[in-house]
């Protein structure tokens, strides 16, 4: 632990490194993530005939989807993760091996790299942030407690991201590639987080099954959050259901960890 620790400052800086030197790469990622602009432009155009009544009641305007949205989209970048993809072409061409040979866990020299690319995702989201200020400030909780319960929340939605790619990357030790997999999984998540339809618009038995899955509360639960959905009690509520989803997580991704990399290293390492 001691050797991670004093390690940690050095991955950081090789992260930040690659982030400005692949900027042209994550320019492309974040272009990729433009679907709430789509979303909030449609959504919009049919809140100016007459607002949107969602199963609790309350009444999405034109001011409600452009918080919604915009809030949508930066949390998305802020919690997107890409481990999936590094861990199939590693394996792949077996340069994992590389990172086993270091003496920092990999999945730890992941989670820097990811982390790494925060400033410049920071960066993105900002001018989104000023313009989410100047056209729906009405739409944002007032409340402090609500903000201070938001910061928890990002976290969170960052671990149910991270660990959701690492646990299915580990499937690439037991299959050919666990990239459809991940398709599958984003597809899902793009229908069952919030990331296109606020789940409050979804008929109540689909919002039943999208309350059980984990994809709300990697993006639905923060925008949420944050444009004042829920007392706070019900929020701090559900932010705990988030972190023991992303508990869970943890123990899936290190325990397929443990068994994969057995196999890599018998056959591959």
């Amino acid at each position: 632990m001691t050797r991670t620790l004093r390690a940690l400052p050095t991955l950081l800086k090789i992260g930040i490194a690659e982030a400005i030197a692949y900027r042209a790469e994550m320019l492309v990622w974040v272009l990729s993530t433009t679907m709430p602009f789509v979303m909030w432009v449609m959504w919009s155009a049919v809140a100016q005939v007459s607002p949107v009544v969602g199963q609790s009641g309350r009444a999405y305007g034109s001011a409600a989807f452009s918080a919604y949205f915009l809030c949508t989209f930066m949390v998305r970048q802020i919690v997107a993760s890409w481990a999936s993809w590094e861990m199939n072409f590693e394996v792949r061409q077996g340069t994992l091996a590389m990172r086993l040979l270091r003496p920092i866990h990999p999945v730890i020299s992941y989670a820097m790299g990811h982390l790494a690319a925060l400033p410049l995702r920071f960066a993105v989201a900002t001018p989104v942030a000023v313009a989410l200020v100047l056209t729906a400030a009405a739409e944002l909780p007032h409340d402090p407690r609500i903000w201070a319960l938001w910061v928890p929340c990002m976290v969170g939605a960052w671990l149910v991201a991270f660990f959701s790619n690492i646990a299915v990357g580990t499937l690439c030790f037991f299959m050919e590639s666990s990239l459809k997999v991940m398709e599958v999984w984003l597809a899902c998540l793009m229908v069952f987080s919030g990331y296109l339809i606020p789940l409050d618009l979804f008929p109540p038995a689909l919002r039943v099954v999208a309350e059980l899955l984990p994809f709300r509360y990697q993006i639905g639960l923060p925008v949420e959050v944050m444009t004042g959905r829920y007392a706070f009690a019900e929020a701090a509520r559900l932010v705990a259901i988030q972190w023991a989803w992303a508990a869970g997580l943890i123990v899936l991704s290190f325990a397929l960890w443990r068994t994969g990399v057995k196999r890599f290293q018998a056959y591959g390492g």
